[in-house]
């Protein structure tokens, strides 16, 4: 790929997609990170004479104008970040984004409206996104992509818009790149990679891949139910995937007879009182993995359990994690995942955050971004190159 340092920018419209997909709390935006990690390259575009030109979506308008996501708030807080006027256009690709980039001089900075207010943006039919994209690329000499995020999407602005101009990496996708093929293709050993969240099914296609290349599987999360189930034990009115019981086990041997280790839980914090939309939760007891209660959930790691998986990230020379141990955004059932992010923080090797919740659990718990090697801006995007697929934004940038 090329990078935005082999294509002269100077005096030209440069058109790039960003990833300012943020956490929003009305108006007001709770965790900043994508904007943040955008700002490289938008300085160095801006520094170097270019009429920046950004694309960028928010949420899921599902192909219609709705005010509840605009970018307005991005537009502010990205101006405040660079310290410059973000010209907001109204519309996508309609009269005052034609208006606002004509006007553009160099360094100056425009942001389009939500492009997924365009129904042609997400389209399965390549002519629509194909039409949507022509579109876009009137308001560009080059197109830079630096929206990690959705790289692993075929979309209009992601995807068909590289096909059209000269087209380079930002410094982010360059990063993500090089973080993810350090991890891939020569990762210092021992090489451990944790993951959580809710679904095996999610992480299925991951976790048989990084058999072929992981040293230790640290499974924490609402999937780690289904693989004490496969092992035989009771888990109680815990989440639990039954149709990836048989998988579950599959790789169980697997992992043993290719010298791996896969670490599950040996303790659980469980109660049998849990509202997660009012964050309410009943009394908590800490339980043996093989002995949770018929009536009872599991809903975090427990203490034993920590101290098993921060030993494992401590001695591991390369961490990847992705997924929190447990139900982090209830004080009480948050123990494992700051436990696990502790561990990272602390660890000599490299250690990469993949995305997600994983990134939104370390910044709510206070660490910096530099207390870790990297963490990834694309959750999705980051765990479907460990799955080893194609990502279309990354494929079409090869060799353009």
């Amino acid at each position: 790929m090329k990078s935005i340092a082999d294509i002269p920018v100077a005096g030209r419209r440069v058109l790039i997609r960003c990833d300012f997909n943020v956490p929003l709390k009305g108006d007001a935006i709770t965790d900043d990170g994508r904007i943040r990690a955008a700002l490289p390259t938008l300085s160095a575009l801006r520094q170097a004479g270019a009429k920046v030109v950004v694309m960028a979506h928010l949420g899921r308008p599902k192909g219609q104008v709705d005010p509840k996501y605009s970018l307005a708030p991005v537009a502010k807080r990205l101006g405040e970040l660079l310290g410059a006027d973000v010209k907001l256009a109204a519309d996508v690709v309609g009269p005052s984004a034609e208006a606002i980039v004509a006007g553009l001089g160099a360094g100056d900075v425009a942001l389009l409206e939500n492009v997924r207010y365009e129904a042609a943006e997400e389209s399965k039919d390549d002519a629509e996104r194909a039409a949507l994209a022509a579109r876009y690329a009137r308001f560009g000499d080059v197109f830079v992509s630096d929206g990690f995020g959705v790289v692993h999407r075929k979309q209009a602005s992601v995807y068909d818009v590289a096909k059209l101009l000269p087209s380079a990496a930002g410094y982010l996708v360059a990063k993500e790149v090089e973080v993810l093929r350090r991890l891939t293709e020569a990762p210092a050993r021992p090489y451990a990679v944790v993951l959580g969240g809710a679904k095996v099914a999610d992480k299925l296609a991951v976790i048989d891949n990084l058999l072929k290349i992981a040293d230790t599987l640290v499974i924490g999360g609402g999937m780690a139910y289904t693989f004490l189930k496969a092992q035989g034990h009771e888990v109680g009115s815990s989440l639990l995937d039954p149709e990836k019981i048989e998988a579950c086990a599959g790789y169980l041997e697997a992992a043993a007879a290719a010298g791996k280790k896969i670490l599950l839980p040996v303790d659980i914090r469980v109660t049998s009182e849990f509202d997660f939309a009012a964050r309410t939760v009943g009394p908590i007891a800490v339980v043996p993995s093989d002995a949770i209660p018929a009536d009872q959930m599991g809903l975090d790691i427990g203490p034993d359990t920590e101290k098993l998986y921060a030993d494992a990230i401590a001695s591991a020379a390369t961490v990847f994690w992705n997924g929190p141990m447990g139900v982090f955004e209830i004080d009480a059932l948050a123990g494992g995942t700051k436990a696990v992010a502790g561990a990272l923080a602390a660890a000599a090797g490299f250690t990469v955050v993949g995305g997600g919740d994983s990134a939104a659990a370390v910044r709510t718990l206070g660490y910096p971004d530099d207390a870790f090697g990297h963490i990834s801006t694309g959750g999705g995007a980051s765990l479907e190159y460990l799955e080893g697929k194609t990502l279309p934004g990354l494929a079409v940038l090869e060799g353009n």
